[in-house]
C-alpha cells in the first residue's frame, strides 16, 4: 500500500517534535509530518506521533543507514505499518561522511541496506531514500517509492524529475521563514544553513552541480541563503513551495526556522498563516 502524503507536509527535527505538536500540524491541514535528525532504529517517536493522530502520514527523514541497523528498521516498520496501516512511510538514507569514522563506499551500502529491508519484507511502496545526485536518485526510483532530497531547489527538483521519471515519488524538503522582512529572514535562516551543511561534502557537491560557486557556499551569501531559505509572507513562502511542485514534485516538506529555533509561538503562527495560504485548513 501506497502513503499518501499530500501536497504539502511539515519537516522537523526528532527534538522538535512531540505527539501534541503532530496533532497540531493535523488540524492545520497537512498531509504528511517528516521527523528529521536520524530516528532511532525503534522508531518510537513515529508510532507516538501516528498514535496521538488521525490520518496524517507520518514518515522519517531519515533514518541514517550508518546508525540504525537494517533489521532491527524493518522490525520496527512493521510493526509500526500493522498498527497504522498506509500512514508511515520508512524514509533512510546514507547521512554524510563527516558523521562516521568509517565511511564505506556509500552506493554498495545503500544497496546492501535495501537488499536487507528486502529481505525483511519491507515493501518498496512502504520506503524512500535520501538522494541527491543522480546515481542514488536512480537507485531510489528503482528500489524505493521514490526520493526524499534535502537542501534542494526547484532547479534541482527539475533536473530528479527526469531522472525519476513520471511514477516514483517525488518529495523535497525546503526551509521556511514566514516574514516580510528579508533581514531577519537571513539572521535565521543563515546559522541553520551554514553549520553544518554548507560544510558537508554531499551537499557542497550538489549545490555546486546546480549553479551555486563555492564563494556562494564559503561566504554563505545573500544568494545562497535567499534560494535555500524561503522568506516573504504566507503568499510568497507558498510560491516558493510551489515553484517544486512546478517543476515535477508530488509533495513538498515545508522546515519552518524561527528565532528560537523551537516550536514556540512564532513557530505555530507561521504554521497557522501557511496552512490558510496553502487552503489546508
Amino acid at each position: 500500500m501506497s502513503v499518501d502524503l499530500g501536497r504539502y507536509g511539515i519537516w522537523l527535527r526528532r527534538d522538535q517534535l512531540t505527539p501534541e505538536l503532530g496533532a497540531e500540524i493535523e488540524a492545520a491541514g497537512f498531509g504528511a509530518i517528516w521527523i528529521g535528525g536520524s530516528p532511532p532504529a525503534d522508531l518510537a517517536l513515529p508510532e507516538q506521533v501516528l498514535a496521538a493522530t488521525q490520518r496524517i502520514a507520518v514518515a522519517t527523514g531519515i533514518v541514517n543507514i550508518w546508525q540504525a541497523p537494517a533489521p532491527e528498521v524493518a522490525e520496527s516498520y512493521h510493526r509500526i505499518d500493522k498498527a497504522f496501516p498506509g500512514r508511515f512511510l520508512l524514509g533512510v538514507g546514507i547521512g554524510h561522511p563527516e558523521a562516521v569514522t568509517e565511511y564505506r563506499s556509500p552506493f554498495d551500502t545503500i544497496v546492501g541496506y535495501l537488499d536487507d529491508l528486502d529481505s525483511a519484507g519491507v515493501p518498496v511502496a512502504g520506503r524512500a531514500l535520501a538522494a541527491l545526485g543522480p546515481k542514488v536518485l536512480r537507485v531510489a526510483g528503482e528500489r524505493t517509492a521514490g526520493a526524499a532530497p534535502y537542501l534542494t531547489t526547484p532547479r534541482h527538483t527539475a533536473e530528479a524529475r527526469e531522472i525519476l521519471g513520471a511514477g516514483p515519488l517525488l518529495a523535497p524538503e525546503h526551509k521556511v521563514v514566514v516574514s516580510a522582512d528579508p533581514e531577519y529572514a537571513r539572521r535565521v535562516g543563515r546559522p541553520k544553513v551554514r553549520d553544518p551543511y554548507l560544510r558537508l561534502s554531499n551537499y557542497r557537491r550538489n549545490l555546486l552541480r546546480t549553479g551555486f560557486t563555492a564563494e556562494d557556499l564559503d561566504t554563505a551569501s545573500d544568494r545562497t541563503i535567499d534560494a535555500l531559505v524561503l522568506h516573504g509572507d504566507a503568499a510568497a513562502v507558498r510560491a516558493g513551495l510551489d515553484a517544486h511542485l512546478e517543476a515535477g514534485a508530488d509533495h513538498v516538506a515545508a522546515q519552518i526556522l524561527t528565532a528560537s529555533g523551537a516550536p514556540d509561538a512564532e513557530y505555530r503562527a507561521a504554521l497557522r498563516a501557511l496552512s490558510v495560504e496553502l487552503g489546508l485548513t
